[in-house]
């Protein structure tokens, strides 16, 4: 059975992504049973869901059993074994890809987030990713670090589709919007058909909540205390307006008239981390055409629960979130330092579930030789 209210999401114009993936959940027939009923569209992952996957269950062994068989290193045993559930999921998301015209059904993997601050590293594995999972419907995860911009570009230009992780400023965010349509300009330069390349743009939600409500509770006076809560939604409709305003325009027209597509803006971390605020707070209040929300399992079925969809809750409303910025300021907050501060988390944590990857495939592989 369709869910109504996940149904009334996808309807409203948000392209529904799961931000998971297992093998568990390609061989039992899970993932097709949320495309049926949950209205999902794409897939998104990253180093944790992979190692937590390989931690739980026996989906892995005979794999792994081959790997430690052929004393596959570490680094070639997490490729080969994320790569495998990437084409999978490729596989299928095939029938979503034809059907939307290459919009959706996508799946993300990414590239070695100690690359992030390394943009010929970041290159050379965004394309030896691309040859090696081989399907249309891949995008590969490249960091909005200042390494990563031109990363980007170049991955574009190479008729790679990108999914550009880790943005959390709009200023940023518009630097990743002009990297996308140098991408573009120089793909099309190179003889790249462009309707073929897709990209999104994942602006982080929740964590700048976290990361101002802790700055705000340490100022402590009743105006900052009312600011609690609103930043990480409020930072998201200015990215929309950025959005609206950059695919729009002399330049834009020019590259949709050789079959270019609009790098959407994706909402990510959208998992509610303050139990105070409502488990849907980053769906609801983001609804708007030409997103997509890629949500944990837990959320997703919060919203199938009880989510509500209260129509555009973000076009016209870039004034009206100024204006929380303009408040954050006023009472001390200093966002330079904020969205700083969420980037090297970023990239750090990346980095610790990459090597935290690393370390399950070595004891798993080290349990099969033993």
């Amino acid at each position: 059975m369709s869910n109504d209210r996940l149904k009334a999401l996808a309807d409203a114009g948000v392209s529904i992504w799961l931000d998971d993936l297992s093998r568990e959940r390609l061989q039992s027939g899970n993932l097709r049973e949320l495309i049926t009923e949950s209205h999902v569209v794409g897939v998104t992952t990253n180093p944790t869901i992979f190692a937590g996957a390989l931690a739980n269950g026996e989906a892995y062994d005979q794999q792994v059993r081959d790997l430690a068989g052929r004393d596959a290193s570490v680094e070639d045993a997490v490729r080969e074994i994320t790569v495998a559930d990437v084409q999978q999921a490729c596989d299928v998301f095939s029938g979503t890809w034809e059907a939307t015209g290459g919009v959706d059904g996508r799946v993300s993997l990414e590239v070695d987030p100690g690359l992030a601050r390394d943009t010929e590293g970041t290159v050379a594995q965004a394309i030896d990713l691309w040859k090696a999972v081989d399907r249309p419907n891949l995008l590969v995860k490249i960091p909005a670090t200042e390494a990563g911009l031109p990363a980007i570009t170049r991955a574009l230009a190479e008729g790679i589709s990108v999914n550009v992780t880790l943005i959390f400023s709009v200023e940023r965010y518009r630097a990743v919007m002009g990297a996308y349509l140098d991408g573009l300009e120089q793909a099309a330069a190179n003889g790249q058909t462009l309707a073929g390349i897709a990209s999104v743009a994942s602006f982080f939600v929740s964590r700048v909540d976290s990361e101002i409500d802790k700055r705000l509770e340490a100022i402590g006076t009743d105006e900052a205390l009312a600011l609690r809560g609103k930043a990480g939604v409020a930072n998201s409709r200015l990215a929309y307006a950025a959005f609206q305003e950059v695919f729009s325009g002399e330049r834009w027209e020019k590259l949709t008239a050789q079959g270019a597509k609009a790098q959407r803006p994706l909402w990510a971390s959208t998992g509610v981390k303050n139990p105070d605020y409502s488990d849907t707070l980053y769906v609801t209040e983001l609804v708007v055409a030409d997103t997509v929300n890629t949500m944990p399992e837990k959320t997703m079925q919060a919203f199938a629960d009880h989510g509500e969809v209260e129509g555009d809750r973000v076009t016209g409303t870039a004034a009206e979130a100024q204006e929380v910025f303009d408040s954050l300021e006023r009472v001390g907050v200093d966002l330079t330092d904020v969205f700083l501060a969420l980037e090297d988390e970023g990239v750090e944590k990346f980095e610790k579930s990459w090597a935290e990857l690393g370390d399950t495939v070595q004891g798993q592989l080290d349990g099969a030789k033993a």
